[in-house]
């Protein structure tokens, strides 16, 4: 292994340490020194309730026996079975279940700390604000919202209520994805002119009811569901935000399934160093790729932006790291800042989700018109 390689691998384990872990460049510094200030917690772990009880609750819940500074204390669901399959799976005490209709009940409840919201994208506002109300943090999953203005109103809420907000960015803790910031935003290859990063699924068998499908709840198709992840590698590897976007819709060849959202759309994202970053964001093909293509090299995953495990290399060789527990380590980090009475770094908070819906809303705007939409 040559002294490049130790030098890189032992940046990535020293910032997967902790929440140092997930900071981009610009403000790399701060968050290590915010890290080594924070050490261990006096109280071990944070509450949390899960908001929606479906197939990504699900991996999260089976997510908390690897977390150290997390336990599941309590659920919200809509549905009653659900409640009672998931009070015995886990242990859920009577009092620390909740239905839709009793949420704001959640106030009273010294036992729980933090609502982590991963009901479909059309509920994320609703909830976030609900909790904030109940005077409890939050963790809200991507997309965030619908709007960039929805995102501000959330953010508001919770720092009028004196509570964090969260973004579920488990990409921002993973080893292969801190190596790539690295690259990118060092310039260990010179500066990137040219990213590639798609993730898409061809979906043969999806129930036609998904509210996947339906636009008033997922706010769009692949490119809310898939595309936010493409957007954030860019932004993330380049340590820049976009200055101009353009964007195509894809063929429908399942009109009888996307009669709201669209089934594929590919987009050019352009920055102020020459940079671009192209996508395609799909749920006709199966594509999980991130290549960038810099002045004196390149690097790639593949897969890339999923669950992984994450295969990568560079033109220094191949990427060796750890596969972890995405899920986990997200929870870890977003925890272990707010049970130090810490605020939570930028990028990880609804302040990154608000960027994102800044451009999600612009690539739909630049499909729709056919026009290159310039952001201020």
């Amino acid at each position: 292994m040559t002294q490049q390689h130790k030098s890189r691998r032992s940046f990535v384990k020293n910032l997967s340490l902790g929440i140092g872990s997930t900071a981009i460049l610009p403000v790399l510094s701060s968050f290590q020194d915010l890290n080594e200030k924070i050490g261990r917690t006096d109280r071990k772990k944070l509450n949390i309730a899960l908001c929606g009880l479906g197939r990504y609750a699900t991996l999260l819940a089976r997510s908390f026996v690897d977390t150290e500074y997390c336990n599941l204390a309590g659920i919200i669901t809509g549905t009653p079975s659900k409640a009672v399959d998931w009070k015995r799976r886990y242990a859920i005490p009577d009092a620390n279940i909740y239905d839709y209709g009793n949420f704001d009940t959640l106030k009273d409840n010294p036992d729980i700390d933090l609502v982590y919201v991963v009901l479909p994208n059309g509920m994320h506002k609703e909830f976030t604000l609900r909790a904030a109300a109940a005077g409890k943090h939050v963790i809200v999953e991507k997309p965030m919202a619908f709007t960039e203005k929805d995102c501000e109103e959330m953010i508001t809420a919770c720092q009028k209520a004196g509570v964090q907000l969260a973004v579920g960015y488990r990409l921002h803790y993973e080893p292969n994805h801190l190596e790539i910031k690295r690259l990118g935003q060092r310039k260990v290859f010179g500066q990137v002119r040219l990213i590639e990063v798609s993730l898409g699924y061809s979906i043969d068998d999806i129930d036609p009811n998904d509210w996947h499908l339906k636009k008033n709840l997922s706010g769009g198709g692949p490119l809310m569901n898939l595309g936010v992840y493409c957007v954030q590698a860019s932004r993330y590897v380049l340590g820049e935000e976009p200055i101009a976007v353009t964007a195509q819709f894809g063929p429908v060849t399942k009109p009888e399934l996307y009669t709201e959202v669209e089934e594929s759309i590919t987009w050019q994202l352009y920055f102020a160093s020459g940079a671009m970053a192209t996508s395609t964001s799909t749920n006709s093909s199966g594509v999980d790729r991130f290549f960038a293509s810099a002045e004196k090299g390149f690097f790639e995953l593949s897969p890339a932006v999923s669950y992984g495990p994450f295969r990568g290399r560079s033109s220094h060789g191949e990427f060796d790291f750890p596969v972890i527990n995405q899920q986990a380590a997200q929870m870890d980090g977003i925890a272990k800042v707010i049970l130090a009475g810490k605020q939570l770094p930028e990028h990880i908070s609804g302040i990154e989700g608000k960027k994102d819906m800044k451009i999600l809303e612009a690539i739909y705007t630049a499909a729709e018109t056919g026009k290159k939409i310039f952001l201020s």
